[in-house]
Parts: structure tokens; C-alpha cells; sequence
């Protein structure tokens, strides 16, 4: 699928990989659409993008927001081409901790509900509305991106509820598929490893540059960028669907 005149949809857009997607995708030629929580900084970076560029303020754990946004990016833009699902949570606890106190259901759940059913919801709700566009040469209407984790194949001490969410991410992406290809609707996911977040960003330098050596090459954090250009090739290239790919310089992460 061309990205120049594509109609996008980025949740999570206001900082780190959405943001860096949004930026890319909009730099080649793309309308783009950030859905995030309103206290995010999606507002100043769709501004910053410039005319035709939006923010649309949603929780993607509420089914109800999400179906005002998504309606609503499909009204502004005319339709929906691409879908980017970046937003995610990262609670960390231990299932029993030192004091014998139990890892939080209610703070399992919201991981589970911001990055698996979040991420399930805004894809239905993409897929449907890609469904009503033309088809291009190939038969295809549409790309999603949905984003897992190393984690969901490799997670660490206190990752459970994390690690549980993105391999529910990782899983689903060839049944979404499958399901999905009669619609001609493509679905991809990327898991990538350290990248450098915002919230890497507010870590010492002792322990970034501990993360830095867990990746065999190249010797550095992933950018946002190095992520946004795996994007724009997934979307560019009809023959990926139903693939996860690993996004993490050939590191495997140990149990902490």
C-alpha cells in the first residue's frame, strides 16, 4: 500500500513509538490521526505535524471513547487506510513479593486491558471501517500494525501481566489475519526490544548503558525511528500478513 494520500490512525501517538511513527508516516505523505489520553502530548504533536494532521482524545480501555475516536478520524480523513496501535502499559510487579504481598489483580487487568483488549478493540473497529474502501491493485484496503514485546517470548522477574498482554498481541496477529483477508485488510505485528522511550529516557546512565549491552549489534538502544521505518515497509509490502517480527538488535533478555 502507497503511504503518500493514506489515511492513518496512530494510538499512543503522543510520545515514543507512536509519536515516531506518526512523524514518519506523515513525512511520506500520509494524513495521520493520533488517538491518545487527553493529558498526553498528542495535541502538540499533531500541531506540530501541521494542517490535515489530528488528535483525538480516547482510553483505549473504554469501549465507548473508542468508538467516538475511530468514528471520528474516519469522518475527518475521509476513511482509514493504515492503523498503528502503540499504546501500551508496562505495571511491573512479583507475583508474591518479599513481604508476601500479591502482584495487584486490578493492576493485572488494566495491563491486560490497555494492551491486549485495547489493542483488539481498535483493530475491529479499523478493520470494519478499512473495509469500505477501494481496493488497489493487490485486492488489499488496508494495514494494521499492532505492536507486542520481546517480553511476550522472553519476560522477565515482575513481567507477568506484561509479558501476558503482548503475547496475547503476538498470538492473535495470524488468526486477525486470516480473519481479516476476506476484508482485504493486512495485519502485522512488531515486538520489539529496548528501545529508546521516554520511559528508558529517565533511567541513569548506569542502567542504560546495562540495557545497551544486552543487544548483540548494533551496540545501542532502538530509536523510534528504527521502529517507524519497520512500519512503513510492513505497510509498503503486500506479501507480509499474519507476520510477527522481532525488532531488538539479536538480543534475548534473561530472567531480569
Amino acid at each position: 500500500m502507497q503511504i503518500r494520500g493514506a489515511r492513518a490512525l496512530i494510538t499512543g501517538g503522543g510520545s515514543g513509538l507512536g509519536e515516531g511513527t506518526a512523524r514518519r508516516l506523515a513525512a511520506a505523505g500520509a494524513k495521520v490521526a493520533l488517538l491518545d489520553l487527553p493529558e498526553s502530548n498528542a495535541a502538540e504533536v499533531a500541531a506540530d505535524l501541521g494542517v490535515g494532521h489530528l488528535f483525538v482524545a480516547a482510553d483505549v480501555r473504554d469501549a465507548d471513547q473508542v468508538a467516538e475516536a475511530v468514528d471520528g478520524v474516519v469522518a475527518a480523513l475521509g476513511g482509514l487506510d493504515i492503523c498503528v496501535n502503540a499504546a501500551g502499559v508496562a505495571n511491573a510487579a512479583r507475583v508474591v513479593n518479599r513481604a508476601g504481598d500479591l502482584f495487584p489483580l486490578d493492576t493485572y487487568r488494566f495491563v491486560i486491558d490497555v494492551n491486549l483488549v485495547g489493542t483488539f478493540d481498535v483493530t475491529r473497529r479499523a478493520a470494519r471501517a478499512m473495509g469500505a474502501n477501494d481496493p488497489n491493485d493487490d485486492g488489499e484496503k488496508g494495514v494494521i500494525v499492532n505492536v507486542a514485546s520481546i517480553a511476550a517470548f522472553e519476560g522477565q522477574i515482575g513481567q507477568a501481566a506484561y509479558s501476558a498482554s503482548k503475547g496475547g498481541v503476538a498470538a492473535m496477529t495470524l488468526p486477525l489475519a486470516r480473519d481479516l483477508a476476506a476484508r482485504g485488510v493486512r495485519v502485522n505485528c512488531i515486538a520489539p526490544g529496548i528501545m529508546d522511550t521516554p520511559m528508558i529516557a529517565g533511567m541513569s546512565d548506569e542502567v542504560r548503558e546495562s540495557l545497551v549491552k544486552v543487544h548483540v549489534f548494533p551496540k545501542r538502544l532502538g530509536r523510534a525511528d528504527d521502529f517507524a521505518a519497520l512500519v512503513q515497509h510492513m505497510v509498503e509490502n503486500p506479501m507480509l500478513n499474519g507476520e510477527v517480527v522481532r525488532l531488538d538488535a539479536a538480543s534475548r533478555m534473561g530472567p531480569r
